[in-house]
C-alpha cells in the first residue's frame, strides 16, 4: 500500500472536517426543531389547561343559575306572577349565554380538527343581522345600550338583499362581534352596526363607545384564548375565544377583519367577506333554514 502524500492527507483531513461540520450543523438544526416542537407542545398543554379552567365557569355558572331559578319558580305562590316573570327573564338570559358559549366551543373544536368548510346559500343579510340584534336585545336593555342598525344597501333586492355566503358562519361572526361590543361598552351608551356591499364583498362594521383597546393588545386580540384583562377582578368576563373564532371563520371564507380603536374611546371592528363564486339555488332566511326551488336536488 502506497503512503499518502502530505497533500492528499491534508485534503482527506479537510474533507472529514467539512463532513463533520455538516453533521454538526444538521444536529444543531434538528435540535432547534425539537426545541420548537417541545415549546409548542408546552404551549398547547397550557392553552388546553387555561381553556378548560375558564370555559368550565362559562358552562357551570349558567347551569347553576338555571337550576336555582327553576327551583325558586316552583316555590313561588300562584298569585305572585311578577316574581315568576322576573326569574323567567333571568333563566332566558343565562340559557342564551350558555347556548352562545357552547356554539363557540363546538366551532372551536371543529376548527382545531380542520373540519370547517363553507356551506353556501343565498343569505338574506338584513334578516340574519336583525335576528342577531334581537337575540342580544335583553343584554343590551339590561345595560341601557342602544343598538343602531344602518343597512346601507340600496340595490339588488333592496330590503331583501341576498348574498352568496355561509349563513351559520355569518351568524356566529356577527354574534361574537356584537357580544364583544356590548361586553366592553359603557352603560347607557350605543353600539352602531353598519352593513354595506358592492358586487364582490359584504362589509359589516360594529362600533362601540366603550373602554377601547390599546395598541399593544390589538396585536394579540385574535390569538386563541387571549383576554385583554386577565385579572381576577376583571369587570368583563370572557375567555377570549370569540374573536379568535371570528378570525378563523373569516380565514375559511376568504374574508378579513380590521380593528380601529383608541383606549377609552371605543372600538370599531370591520369584517369584509367575499361573495362565494359557486352557483347555488338554496335560500337562507335567518341562517337556520335553507329553502330550495322545486326542481333542485339535494345530494
Amino acid at each position: 500500500m502506497t503512503n499518502l502524500s502530505d497533500r492528499q492527507l491534508l485534503k482527506e483531513l479537510k474533507d472529514r472536517l467539512q463532513e463533520r461540520t455538516k453533521y454538526e450543523h444538521e444536529i444543531k438544526v434538528l435540535s432547534q426543531e425539537l426545541q420548537v416542537v417541545t415549546t409548542r407542545f408546552k404551549e398547547s398543554e397550557a392553552l388546553k389547561s387555561h381553556f378548560i379552567s375558564n370555559i368550565s365557569n362559562e358552562i357551570v355558572n349558567p347551569f347553576t343559575s338555571i337550576l336555582g331559578l327553576s327551583k325558586s319558580i316552583l316555590a313561588v305562590e300562584k298569585n305572585d306572577w311578577k316574581k315568576v316573570v322576573s326569574m323567567v327573564a333571568l333563566i332566558h338570559s343565562e340559557a342564551f349565554n350558555l347556548d352562545f358559549q357552547l356554539k363557540n366551543i363546538f366551532v372551536a373544536a371543529k376548527i382545531e380538527a380542520g373540519e370547517v368548510t363553507p356551506n353556501i346559500a343565498k343569505v338574506n343579510v338584513r334578516n340574519i343581522i336583525q335576528t342577531m340584534i334581537e337575540s342580544f336585545g335583553l343584554v343590551a336593555r339590561k345595560m341601557g345600550i342602544e343598538i343602531e342598525f344602518n343597512f346601507d344597501i340600496a340595490y339588488g333586492f333592496g330590503k331583501n338583499f341576498y348574498f352568496k355566503t355561509d349563513s351559520e358562519k355569518i351568524k356566529l361572526i356577527m354574534s361574537n362581534m356584537l357580544n364583544n361590543a356590548l361586553k366592553y361598552s359603557y352603560k347607557d351608551s350605543k353600539v352602531i352596526i353598519t352593513v354595506t356591499a358592492d358586487e364582490d364583498f359584504l362589509t359589516i362594521s360594529v362600533q362601540d363607545f366603550g373602554t377601547g383597546i390599546s395598541e399593544k393588545n390589538q396585536k394579540i386580540i385574535f390569538e386563541r384564548f387571549k383576554r385583554l384583562d386577565s385579572g381576577i377582578n376583571s369587570i368583563n368576563r370572557g375567555h377570549g375565544l370569540g374573536l379568535s373564532i371570528t378570525k378563523a371563520l373569516l380565514d375559511v371564507m376568504g374574508g378579513s377583519i380590521e380593528i380601529d380603536s383608541k383606549k377609552g374611546e371605543g372600538s370599531t371592528f370591520t369584517v369584509r367577506i367575499p361573495e362565494a363564486k359557486n352557483v347555488v339555488d338554496g335560500f337562507s332566511g335567518e341562517g337556520n333554514d335553507i329553502f330550495f326551488d322545486d326542481d333542485d336536488e339535494i345530494f
